[in-house]
């Protein structure tokens, strides 16, 4: 058995100072020291994946990152350790507890997953080892991290089991406070289906507002990133591939690990949807220099316009109640100023769009790794 504070000053001199999680009882110790560590950053995350997420936005951000969950929500984290980390190379450190591991006792739930946790990891390519519980074993596991960090840039696992840490209080920092609610500005939703912008000239106005310098823009998967590469191929732009619904919360670890940027996000009615409980984590912790730009067009329209639940959704209304500063709700695209700083952050519009891309859009020429290498140059980050 190890104290908490053991592996994670082991970590912090290695630069590890991010952690984004969900807590689980093996996990408690661990989880109840970093949030009482004020010299750490720690974000609440909504769900595993989400924490996945933040933490890759951090580790774009040049800090280093910590992914924590139980293994029962390894299964939500899939997608992105997949699509996103792998894909763009981004080499976070995840630490996840193994419940139902094999001659444990424990819930029925937890009986599947432990016996195939190992094997997931694997399965996705990500190596891992068993979470030190000695004072001597932390210094091999961080080597055996940081080396596959440097070889191929992709995630590491880190398998805790029951009572490898001390027991630990919990102290400390409760994420987001009571606030007033938002008021929504804009003129609302109010023109006909085919009376609203396109994607792309909405893209293109946003393109044309930003500063490269200063600003990043994060466009989520399908046609978003694919019209926003067409308009313009910039270094400060990050194209999403897979990872569906995440665009929000890596925007989200970006804007908290690089409070210097202005971080735009571009999201979708059915990536929104997909992990709209991000919308409540990024109303807690409230960074100012973040944009969510939701571009709703009520459809799933890289898979064949199939109609999402979105007519029946009040993003704005959502978004105000979650504790985001600035919201609106508009389909004039020239209302889109309102959200340039100085206004109060984090803001949020939701903007209805026409379904339906440009002819012949193309596919980004330069590949995801390129892209998460550019980015990260880009804002001086090496």
């Amino acid at each position: 058995m190890i104290h908490a504070r053991d592996f994670v000053d082991a970590a912090r001199q290695r630069g590890f100072d991010c952690y984004a999680g969900v807590p689980c009882s093996f996990l408690t110790p661990f989880i109840n020291y970093v949030i009482g560590d004020t010299a750490l950053d720690y974000v609440s995350a909504a769900n595993e994946g989400d924490a996945v997420a933040i933490a890759a936005g951090a580790t774009l951000g040049g800090r280093r990152a910590v992914a924590m969950m139980q293994n029962s929500g390894l299964g939500n984290a899939v997608s992105p350790l997949t699509s996103l980390t792998w894909t763009f190379r981004i080499p976070i450190l995840v630490v996840c507890t193994h419940r139902g591991a094999p001659g444990m006792k424990d819930e029925p739930q937890h009986e599947l997953m432990g016996q195939i946790t190992g094997r997931l990891f694997e399965t996705m390519d990500v190596p891992w080892l068993e979470f030190p519980r000695t004072q001597a074993a932390i210094a091999p596991a961080l080597d055996a991290a940081d080396d596959h960090a440097r070889e191929s840039g992709r995630p590491f696992a880190l398998v805790m089991h029951k009572g490898t840490c001390e027991p630990y209080p919990l102290e400390g920092r409760t994420p987001g406070a009571a606030r007033a609610t938002a008021n929504i500005g804009g003129s609302g939703h109010r023109a006909a289906v085919a009376a609203r912008s396109s994607r792309h000239a909405v893209l293109a106005e946003l393109v044309a507002r930003t500063d490269p310098a200063r600003t990043v823009l994060i466009a989520t998967t399908g046609f978003t990133g694919r019209e926003l590469y067409a308009i313009d191929d910039r270094p400060n732009h990050l194209y999403m591939v897979g990872s569906m619904g995440c665009a929000s919360s890596l925007g989200l670890g970006l804007a908290l690990a690089r409070p210097d940027l202005e971080v735009v996000v571009i999201d979708g009615d059915g990536a929104a949807l997909m992990r709209m409980g991000n919308l409540a984590t990024v109303g807690a912790y409230r960074p100012p220099n973040l944009t969510h730009l939701l571009l709703d067009n009520e459809v799933h329209d890289s898979t064949g316009a199939q109609a999402t639940v979105a007519a029946s959704v009040d993003f704005a209304a959502v978004a105000a109640a979650c504790g985001y500063a600035t919201v609106l709700r508009t389909d004039d695209r020239a209302e889109l100023d309102v959200l340039a700083a100085p206004a109060p952050g984090p803001r949020f519009a939701h903007v209805k769009i026409a379904p339906g891309a440009i002819d012949d859009l193309p596919r980004p020429a330069i590949t995801p790794p390129e892209v998460a290498a550019r980015l990260m140059r880009h804002i001086g980050v090496s």
